[in-house]
């Protein structure tokens, strides 16, 4: 055990906290109107809260204990056999298990902004607790475990494209659709209340993106070096690309254009982190930026979806693009760290498999989930709270006194 990988991932995991709340959480607040602030809020700190606990009851035994195809096993329910003593690698248990902790979490939390603003609070828990078990745990035991499908077939996935953002804008982009179109969507300006706390919440998102990234490399190296240069750069090029689009198609680059490109670059990078070198990342960040424009108008307007916060539009295109792209600039004689032997085709052969499984996965365990919230408790809020707000509708509380 070496004192000083225990500390960098003890550290990346306080990032990764940092990354769901605040980041995310007023990323996404600031999106909303001002009526419905404190409900995003409040969705993604008991989401948080409620995937942490799940995690170690049984979470982690089923994603990272056994070596099944699909889904690991029950040995280590309720955190059974583990002890301060206990190892997971060169790293105590306990912090590996409280650094992948923060991956579910934040990859549930994901989800809630393409519905924001008109499901009920009993719902979004009731399918969280459901997709979490259906389908972040499979998705994370093939990708990450030995054993595992993906992780047997080769796929690469550094810190989690296809299981955290691919696999959640599925998520997003199937309950956009079940639950409906905001009202007034297409017809009023249904426009971000703060574009100032999207900001913040956008810098947070990056700077706690180190841990994800980084974090991934598992200890205090060489690789988790490569991982966090990676992570400024790719997001820088995809922030300068985003905004040059809008400047050249829209007449004029937005600080929401500029924080949507950083998450983009962010969420591109993520399965290339320590596969790719950094002008590797810098042109992926380039492609990823210009790319997701697209996946947030013209794409979403396709598509026909009220995917309020863009969930799919980045997440899920960008996870896609980052996911395709790994399996090209991993190449040694493009910078990255793959073998002599890399072969292009081939890994990404493997990349679009395992990207194609991701959707499948969780679009079928997304339809039946949203399917059996909707009968349970039902998926959306009355149309006079929906008017009203769900800051005081669904918790009893305003945001703002003015």
């Amino acid at each position: 055990m070496n004192h000083g990988d225990v500390a960098w991932m003890l550290t990346s995991t306080m990032l990764v906290i940092l990354m769901v709340i605040p980041g995310l959480a007023l990323f996404y607040g600031g999106l909303a109107r001002s009526k419905n602030m404190l409900s995003v809020l409040m969705q993604v700190f008991v989401i948080f809260s409620l995937i942490t606990v799940l995690w170690a009851l049984y979470g982690y035994s089923l994603a990272f204990a056994g070596e099944g195809t699909f889904i690991g096993s029950l040995d280590k329910i309720f955190l059974k056999g583990v002890t301060v003593d206990s190892l997971s690698g060169a790293l105590p248990e306990y912090v590996f298990i409280a650094f992948q902790s923060t991956f579910a979490a934040i990859t549930c939390a994901l989800i809630v902004g393409a519905f924001a603003e008109r499901m009920k609070f009993s719902a979004v828990l009731l399918f969280t607790v459901l997709w979490f078990t259906f389908s972040y745990l499979p998705m994370a035991h093939m990708v990450w475990s030995p054993g595992g499908l993906l992780f047997e077939d080769g796929a690469l996935d550094f810190a989690g494209g296809t299981v955290v953002h691919i696999n959640a804008g599925i998520a997003g982009l199937i309950g956009a659709y079940l639950v409906g179109k905001r009202i007034g969507f297409g017809k009023e300006a249904l426009t971000p209340h703060s574009l100032t706390l999207t900001m913040v919440g956008a810098s947070l998102l990056w700077v706690g993106w180190f841990g994800f990234n980084a974090g991934s490399a598992l200890g205090a190296t060489s690789g988790a070096a490569l991982a966090f240069i990676n992570t400024i750069l790719a997001t820088g090029a995809a922030t300068l690309s985003w905004i040059t689009v809008e400047a050249l198609f829209k007449s004029r680059p937005s600080m929401l254009g500029a924080a949507s490109g950083a998450v983009a670059g962010l969420v591109a990078v993520t399965p290339a982190a320590g596969f790719v070198g950094p002008m590797g990342a810098i042109v992926m960040g380039l492609i990823a930026g210009a790319i997701c424009v697209w996946g947030v108008g013209g794409l979403k307007r396709l598509l026909k979806v009220d995917d309020a916060f863009d969930v799919f539009g980045v997440h899920g295109v960008g996870g896609i693009v980052g996911a395709i792209l790994t399996g090209v600039f991993a190449a040694p004689f493009l910078g990255g760290t793959g073998a002599a032997d890399f072969s292009i085709a081939s890994q990404v052969w493997i990349q679009a498999k395992s990207i194609v499984l991701t959707i499948v996965w969780s679009g079928v365990v997304s339809l039946v989930a949203y399917k059996l919230v909707d009968l349970i408790v039902g998926l959306r809020v009355p149309e006079d709270e929906e008017r009203q707000g769900l800051d005081t509708t669904s918790h009893g509380e305003t945001a703002y006194h003015h």
